[in-house]
């Protein structure tokens, strides 16, 4: 049986990676993929700690709010990227300054 130390591996390396994908923040999409990354490493925690809680589920119920809240967020966050790039032919958040058109 996997002991919860492996899933609070996983969930500290997955966390880890989204945390550099956000800070070294190349171009938006990648920011997005990061912080989708430390979303998923807090729902693995969830899941790993229910199983200490086997009545309620109330991790399982907790992960299952934070994944649609997450799916939502990315699509609001892709259409926003989408109508920037549009406007200024560049999704890098280092080379955006203004968000008003002229």
């Amino acid at each position: 049986m996997i002991a919860t130390t492996h899933f609070l591996v996983v969930s500290a390396f997955l966390f880890c990676i989204g945390m550099y994908a956000v800070l070294a923040k190349k171009n938006a999409i990648m920011v997005l993929i990061g912080i989708e990354l430390m979303v998923n490493a807090a729902v693995i925690n969830l899941v790993a700690f229910s199983k200490f809680d086997k009545i309620n589920m109330e991790g399982q119920i907790t992960a299952l709010f934070a994944i649609v809240i997450a799916a939502s967020t990315v699509a609001i966050t892709l259409s926003l990227i989408l109508r920037v790039y549009r406007y200024h032919k560049n999704i890098d958040p280092n080379k955006i300054t203004e968000l008003k058109e002229k």
